[in-house]
């Protein structure tokens, strides 16, 4: 009954995409072109979602980011390039072909065995490099992240998370030789790498280093703007106020929040 009903959802949303192409204004002017910011718009909604861990949000972005698949299906079968069944049969072929574990008879042990095979099966599809199949337009902290797991997959990995470490106190250093020489050009470059060294030490934390910016991110919004709030209460602005002034309304809201 529940496939019944799937299906039936699936098939409706289908016809509003295609009754909307058809008679509203605004979705008949859409190209891929136009359609590509709100698609990335779309996507970091859900990021926000997840990281808040808001279900209700989820499923909400999840519905508007099914809803620019089908647009997007809908032009390309407009153009002549592809339908939507193609886009269905295609990942489904692809998912059969590189899970043999499940449909043919290859043996795995472990999540790890699975990611490898993933890499050798994608290179057998013409890929040239493990690390192809990056975006060149991911965010630098997400990209690093799947860099970093994508060499692994070939064997170019730390053994254990003390030697990562000791790789960032290594990168640390090198970053305030350069800051005394005042060269900004390479400042910048170990700068990089140590961002890029902590973001490996996050992988061997099994921790998202995306995510967990991004909470950091949100804590000091919160926190920065209840000092706006407590300073506005006490009658002053915090441009007008010293930095031991607002360092001891950060403390204090600090404190309220562990407190709570």
């Amino acid at each position: 009954m529940e496939q019944e009903n799937l299906s039936a959802s699936f098939l409706k949303l289908v016809q509003i995409m295609d009754d909307l192409r058809e008679k509203c204004p605004w979705d008949r002017k859409q190209t891929i072109q136009t359609l590509r910011q709100q698609t990335i718009e779309e996507t970091f909604e859900l990021a926000d979602s997840i990281t808040d861990e808001s279900w209700k949000g989820i499923k909400e972005e999840l519905g508007d980011l099914l809803l620019h698949i089908l647009f997007y299906s809908k032009i390309g079968t407009e153009q002549q390039h592809f339908t939507l069944t193609e886009v269905i049969d295609g990942i489904s072929e692809k998912l059969i072909f590189r899970h043999p574990h499940i449909y043919g008879d290859v043996q795995v042990n472990d999540e790890e065995d699975v990611k490898r095979n993933w890499e050798k099966l994608k290179l057998k599809e013409g890929k040239k490099s493990v690390l192809s199949g990056v975006p060149k337009s991911l965010p630098a902290t997400v990209k690093a992240m799947r860099l970093q797991e994508k060499a692994k997959q070939v064997g170019f990995e730390w053994d254990n998370k003390e030697q990562v470490w000791d790789k960032v106190q290594e990168e640390l250093q090198e970053l305030q030789e350069v800051v005394k020489e005042n060269d900004k050009n390479r400042i910048e470059d170990e700068f990089g790498d140590v961002v890029f060294s902590l973001i490996n030490y996050a992988r061997f934390l099994q921790i998202d280093a995306e995510n967990a910016l991004e909470r950091t991110n949100k804590k000091f919004i919160q926190r920065f703007t209840q000092m706006e709030l407590i300073a506005s209460e006490q009658g002053k602005q915090l441009h007008d106020m010293t930095l031991q002034e607002m360092d001891a309304l950060w403390n204090t809201v600090k404190k309220q929040k562990q407190s709570s």
